[in-house]
């Protein structure tokens, strides 16, 4: 008999009327995965109040209105109890109290687990999100084995890069990795060597496997543009948070050095953290540069700009995988990026690789794509990797 399975949705939920980052394509596709499978599902989210558990029906539902199907309902008196909470997932909390099998109190979990899964479950987190003691103590001793996807250490690895406050809870979470997973789930063989070292100085280190994880080639919708886009002539264009292992500060200095001249550069994301003398570089830049901001561009609007573009440009400091890269190759885009030894192992030759400690050679790149149109990689795009193969991978029943 097939194992139920408990998937984490608590990021999701948390997101929910947030641009959607690298992680949040990768718990979505877990949860239309998992539904359309044979084994039961049940999604648990953690609310402001306790915990939620949701079977088919509430979470197709959920999967329909974060797809855009049909419209969100009214918030109900609990989730407007916490202040400053955004209206989104005031909704999106009421929704989901109302579409729930069974809730609980934060200590009754374990209770309600044993009661709605049994024993001899699988419990899913793929968000780095509710990794805490209480869930995984819950569902250890509910009779349930975790499975838990890492993304990347990179907290651990380049703390300087991170909000304040940020790097000690992500080091609790790799520790509590270390201690209840029974199998660690790794996007690439890079993540895995990079986790592994950090897990070992908890003593535990999980076994573990390594899954690329699928492409979904974005479905490019020039109709969803603003109307001064795209650009009339070659552009350059950068998708992702601005936050400052992304070195959105290389690309600005490139700019600068390129002078009134420059082709214009589109930073496609939202603003992060720690990087107030980026954000200030593009305050005062803003109508009076080549380099444009572009926030909330929808998925669609987003993939005709990088189909289009003269050449997607990644100079970031560190990544666990590199799913914008791929995203764009898979649209046909030239990409030029950082020499990291993760991009290596899923791209190969697919991307040009410049070190960004060598800005020279960025920058004459840049400007021979901009005359060169003739050597776009339309005909030749990256097939990516299937979801199909990496839930062969992770579902498969014997390790």
């Amino acid at each position: 008999m097939t194992k139920k399975r408990l998937l984490d949705l608590t990021r999701t939920l948390r997101r929910v009327g947030r641009t959607v980052t690298g992680v949040d394509r990768v718990e979505r596709a877990y949860l239309t995965h998992l539904l359309a499978d044979d084994a039961p599902l049940i999604g648990l989210v953690r609310t402001a109040f306790g915990y939620l558990l949701l079977e088919a029906n509430g979470l197709k539902e959920f999967e329909d209105r974060l797809s855009g199907v049909g419209q969100w309902g009214a918030t109900d008196a609990l989730s407007r109890l916490p202040r400053g909470r955004d209206r989104f997932l005031q909704c999106a909390e009421s929704d989901l109290r109302r579409w729930a099998v069974s809730r609980c109190s934060p200590l009754g979990l374990r209770r309600m687990l044993v009661r709605r899964l049994g024993t001899g479950f699988s419990y899913f987190n793929v968000g780095h999100s509710n990794l805490t003691d209480r869930v995984l103590r819950g569902v250890k001793s509910a009779g349930g084995e975790v499975h838990v996807l890492v993304h990347d250490v990179i907290p651990l690895e380049y703390p300087q890069f991170q909000s304040p406050g940020t790097v000690a809870p992500f080091r609790e979470k790799v520790a509590r990795v270390s201690r209840f997973a029974d199998r660690v789930i790794y996007n690439s063989e890079d993540t895995r060597r990079k986790a592994e070292k950090q897990l070992a100085v908890f003593g535990r280190i999980p076994p573990g496997v390594v899954s690329k994880l699928g492409t979904i080639r974005p479905g490019p919708d020039p109709r969803s543009l603003p109307p001064d886009l795209p650009p009339d002539r070659p552009y350059f264009i950068t998708v992702g948070t601005i936050e400052p292992r992304k070195n959105h500060a290389f690309l600005l200095d490139m700019w600068e050095r390129m002078g009134p001249d420059a082709p214009p550069l589109l930073i496609c994301g939202s603003r992060g953290w720690e990087n107030a003398d980026v954000f200030a570089r593009l305050n005062a830049l803003r109508g009076k540069s080549a380099v444009r901001e572009l926030p909330g561009l929808a998925d669609t609007a987003v993939a005709a700009l990088v189909q289009k573009a003269a050449g997607a440009l990644y100079p970031t400091h560190a990544e666990g995988f590199g799913l914008a890269l791929v995203e764009a190759r898979a649209l046909g885009a030239r990409v030029l990026c950082n020499d990291l030894a993760v991009f290596q192992e899923i791209l190969g030759d697919q991307v040009t690789f410049v070190s960004v400690k060598k800005p020279g050679d960025w920058l004459n790149k840049v400007r021979e794509w901009e005359k060169d149109q003739s050597v776009q990689q339309k005909d030749n795009a990256f097939e990516g990797f299937r979801w199909s193969d990496n839930f062969k991978t992770v579902l498969r029943l014997k390790w």
